[in-house]
């Protein structure tokens, strides 16, 4: 199966679950919790009102050497969504790809998504764990964003 017709197929919509595929065209389906859509909704928000220009999106398809993966949050220049808006997967990745971690995900799953979406030229790629924001660039860790200093490297969800 490809992207395109994942996208398409019926008995797909709708799911309560994150979807990618695999490099064997396999779907892969995690279930989605709440406070998961709630880091992703703050750090969407965040990102938004930080970064005045460039577009934040959630659940962006991602084509990887490894089938289609999904970042929680990207956020992309205009150039850049000039080139992938008309795409079902984006060929170049976003230049920011945040993943949330959800208790299915596993630290070697994390670095492999980490790997792939600068391999696709991301610029930087964030790691949000019960709230803890990670960042990196392809070169390794940074103690914050280099593209947005001022995030914050704690999400608190209080209410």
């Amino acid at each position: 199966m490809n992207w395109q017709e994942v996208c398409e197929h019926p008995s797909l919509q709708n799911v309560p679950f994150k979807i990618e595929l695999n490099e064997r065209g396999q779907i892969i389906m995690n279930a989605v919790r709440v406070i998961r859509s709630l880091y992703q909704g703050e750090i969407e928000y965040r990102l938004r009102t930080l970064l005045k220009s460039g577009r934040t999106f959630p659940e962006c398809a991602i084509k990887t050497a490894k089938g289609t993966r999904v970042a929680d949050v990207a956020w992309a220049t205009a150039d850049t969504v000039r080139k992938i808006k008309g795409e079902a997967e984006c060929s170049i990745a976003p230049e920011i790809c945040v993943e949330v971690v959800s208790a299915s995900n596993t630290g070697e799953e994390m670095e492999e998504k980490k790997d792939l979406y600068f391999a696709r030229g991301a610029q930087e790629v964030w790691i949000c764990e019960n709230g803890v924001m990670r960042f990196y660039r392809v070169d390794g860790p940074l103690e914050k964003s280099s593209l947005v200093p001022d995030f914050p490297n704690l999400i608190e969800i209080d209410d």
